[in-house]
């Protein structure tokens, strides 16, 4: 019981923080330095919880700040932070609140037999194109049988692309505001005919 209640403090905790304190992260990430590069991660770890602040948003200042490939690492560290503190306290802390929160997500509770059989490849697929919202990828695999590694190594893969193009859109921005909208725009549009293509199968395979 104390565990199960000092993971939902904590849980809660981290997402009161980002939603208090996010100009004060932000004002530091925008700064630049050494000091910035751990806020950064610890900020990106902490919406990977709740988003305070749109992950999207945050990664373009980053990639603004520190450039496509060191704000990507910042920005990819973070996320992986997050998701594997979350993953722990889903696993070990609030099984049953898990749950009940999956129920408010009838598709991630659907996926949850199938990342248990298929781990790697459904989270990897996923954290690409996200038509399950990440918390809730990251509270399944808590919740199931599958190993911390393959969680990892999975998300990782998966959120590698949207880390380098949302901090390449980030870093070109001051210099072709344009370019950077075109970014955004084809990412964004990729990834809603993927989801599109995967959604009409998965109606198509319940109707047959």
């Amino acid at each position: 019981m104390i565990r199960k209640y000092s993971a939902i403090f904590l849980f809660v905790a981290i997402i009161l923080v980002g939603y208090w304190q996010k100009e004060f992260f932000l004002e530091w990430i925008r700064a630049g330095g050494t000091i910035s590069v751990f806020v950064s991660i610890l900020f990106v770890a902490i919406i990977a919880f709740f988003p305070v602040v749109p992950f999207v948003a945050v990664a373009a200042v980053i990639g603004g700040v520190f450039g496509t490939w060191t704000g990507s690492a910042i920005t990819l560290t973070g996320a992986m932070t997050g998701a594997m503190i979350m993953f722990w306290l889903a696993r070990y802390g609030f099984r049953d609140w898990a749950q009940n929160y999956l129920n408010k997500y009838p598709k991630a509770k659907e996926y949850e037999t199938y990342f248990e059989n298929n781990a790697f490849l459904s989270i990897l697929f996923v954290r690409m194109v996200p038509v399950v919202p990440s918390q809730a990828v990251n509270i399944v695999s808590g919740v199931s049988r599958v190993p911390w590694y393959t969680f990892f190594a999975a998300s990782a893969l998966g959120k590698l692309p949207s880390n380098l193009i949302f901090n390449l859109a980030g870093s070109t921005f001051g210099q072709n505001k344009w370019a950077s909208v075109m970014i955004y725009g084809t990412y964004f549009l990729l990834i809603a005919i993927a989801a599109f293509l995967y959604l009409r199968k998965q109606q198509l395979q319940k109707e047959s």
